[in-house]
């Protein structure tokens, strides 16, 4: 903590200002979003499943909002409601339709209208959805429109979300199978796991090995690595898995001379990449063909095309600023921050320990296994995050009982456990910042189509103000939307969800084909991911390479610019060739 201190000094001291923390950014954001919700009124949609094809050709189903059911939170119209629901009370046969009790709809009736509301609708079957359907705005009061803006404090038992409570409601939102609940836990066993290969020094070892035998041609490995990681974000959406290879890669590309944004860059960024220009990832470009109605994996070689052309101009303007880097290590903006591993590299390199024993090997061997399970559960079990952290715990468990019996760096018992528990706190203020990140979807409302929130009607209306240009601008400015609405919401499948289901339609009005659609969402979903302080897996991988945020964004900006252009050509090519 004190080291961090003298730091953040030194960086005011250097450059005038000092770069707030990354609490303290998403804290603000918080604060605007909140404001937001003031202004913009709530809205909602109503919502249908749909059956498509996944990538290994299962039909599933997928519930998705209806573009034309949009409409505003409005207070009920007491009077025409009363007058309404006595009409339905002697409709026998569309209360049988609808599967409402004729009883208990007079019941309701009979009680003073004053206090109606529509949880007790709820209760007798005539849900907001069913009354839209039945009546549309006409038993609203459609004089003032609602706004759903969170209290200052409060919980879901306590006068429900308030602002002040978004660490908390963000840490414990979701399940097992997504964020925040399950990245959170998933954090916490990698950075266990990894605490114990870290304490046997095998990566170290290993690093050292590589480089004493690879002299003059290691900078090569860069632009190779690129494109494997590009490849698993192509063909799994490779995302949150990063996480523990940034945890190697960060002193390896540091010990080749370079900086933490290239480790980083070189695994996450190149992975973002790949998910943007995929022609097959199951939970982002195959959700969103399937949403749009068009053939799942369709348009492969000019998205196959693309892969090759992004990632190949990707890897060359990292391997420039690489270079840059590795000529003058001082014009890094992470030079300072990155002492912390150039000392413990330093230590590593003149300890005994460094020499690349049997023991190393097998650890070594132990990450690379259990990485191939990885990749192979993803791919073909369809294994997810429960999965996946439970394969971490294998993992660190196994180098655990390595450096047992080949006594690395004294390994015993006791420090595997407490090797274990310093890996869960390294990443535990990561693991906090997961769940300040959701906090912001929860300020705006939550992501629900169906749940009157300012997120819906800043949806939609982004959605509305694209319609009626020119098909190229259309194109273009479809994929500015993405781009701007994955600020936000960072979930490929859950942006696809959520948009796909306007823009489809929209498309199909201004001109534009859903490939093209399915396009403008891929760009603007992958590339952005790099970027976005509300992506938890991207400040999952900041905080293993404890790179301040803002720091990052002075690089990354620069590289979203290029990412843009390069997105931009790809747009322009596929409207102009009516790419279908």
């Amino acid at each position: 903590m004190k080291g961090e201190k003298d730091l953040q000094r030194l960086e005011k001291q250097l450059t005038g200002f000092q770069a707030p923390h990354t609490y303290a950014i998403i804290f603000f954001v918080i604060l605007a979003m909140w404001l937001l919700t003031f202004i913009v009124p709530a809205g909602k949609f109503s919502t249908h499943d749909i059956e498509f094809i996944d990538a290994s050709g299962n039909v599933k189903t997928r519930t998705v909002l209806i573009p034309e059911t949009f409409r505003y939170a409005y207070n009920f119209d007491l009077e025409a409601l009363d007058s309404a629901l006595t009409d339905l009370s002697k409709d026998e046969a569309k209360l049988q339709e609808i599967g409402v009790d004729q009883a208990a709809l007079n019941d309701f009736l009979a009680s003073d209208p004053s206090g109606w509301s529509q949880s007790e609708l709820d209760e007798i079957g005539l849900s907001e959805p069913v009354l839209y359907d039945l009546y549309g705005e006409t038993i609203y009061d459609t004089s003032r429109k609602l706004r759903n803006t969170a209290t200052l404090w409060g919980t879901d038992d306590f006068g429900g979300f308030g602002v002040l409570n978004y660490l908390f409601e963000g840490l414990v939102t979701g399940d097992k199978y997504g964020s925040a609940v399950g990245i959170v836990a998933l954090i916490l066993v990698v950075g266990g796991a990894f605490g114990i290969i870290m304490r046997t020094g095998a990566v170290e070892a290993g690093i050292y090995a590589f480089i004493r035998r690879s002299k003059g041609i290691e900078r090569f490995s860069l632009p190779v690595l690129f494109f494997l990681f590009a490849l698993g974000g192509a063909t799994f959406g490779m995302s949150e898995e990063c996480i523990p290879f940034a945890m190697v890669m960060v002193p390896f590309v540091i010990a080749m001379g370079y900086d933490s944004i290239v480790a980083i860059t070189v695994t996450f960024v190149a992975a973002q990449v790949g998910n943007a220009t995929s022609w097959m990832n199951p939970f982002g470009v195959a959700i969103a063909q399937g949403i749009a109605g068009i053939p799942v994996l369709s348009g492969a070689p000019f998205r196959i095309v693309m892969f090759i052309v992004i990632t190949a101009a990707s890897a060359g303007y990292m391997m420039f600023y690489a270079e840059r880097i590795r000529k003058n290590p001082q014009l890094s903006a992470v030079y300072e921050m990155d002492a912390y591993f150039r000392n413990k590299i330093a230590e590593e390199k003149e300890d005994v320990h460094s020499e690349f024993k049997l023991g190393h090997k097998l650890v070594l061997l132990d990450m690379a296994v259990v990485l191939v399970w990885i990749v192979w559960g993803v791919t073909q079990k369809g294994y997810y995050i429960p999965e996946i952290a439970s394969q971490f715990f294998v993992m660190g468990f196994v180098a655990g009982v390595i450096g047992i019996i080949f006594k690395l760096n004294g390994m015993t018992v006791n420090e595997m456990a407490s090797a274990f528990q310093s890996g869960v706190a390294d990443l535990a203020g990561t693991a906090v910042v997961v769940g300040m990140a959701k906090g912001i979807l929860l300020v705006l409302g939550g992501s629900d189509a169906t749940v009157a929130s300012s997120l819906n009607t800043i949806l939609y209306g982004m959605g509305i103000a694209i319609g009626g240009l020119p098909v190229v601008v259309t194109g273009w400015l479809m994929y500015v939307f993405q781009s701007l609405f994955n600020l936000v919401v960072t979930s490929n499948s859950g942006q696809a969800a959520l948009t796909m289901p306007i823009m489809a339609p929209l498309s199909d009005i201004v001109g534009v084909s859903r490939q093209v659609a399915v396009l403008a969402y891929q760009l603007g979903s992958g590339f952005v991911d790099a970027f976005t302080p509300c992506s938890a897996s991207l400040l999952g991988v900041l905080g293993v390479a404890r790179i301040n945020w803002m720091k990052w964004a002075k690089f990354q900006v620069k590289m979203q610019g290029f990412l843009f252009a390069l997105g931009t050509i790809f747009m322009i090519i596929a409207v102009s060739i009516d790419f279908s």
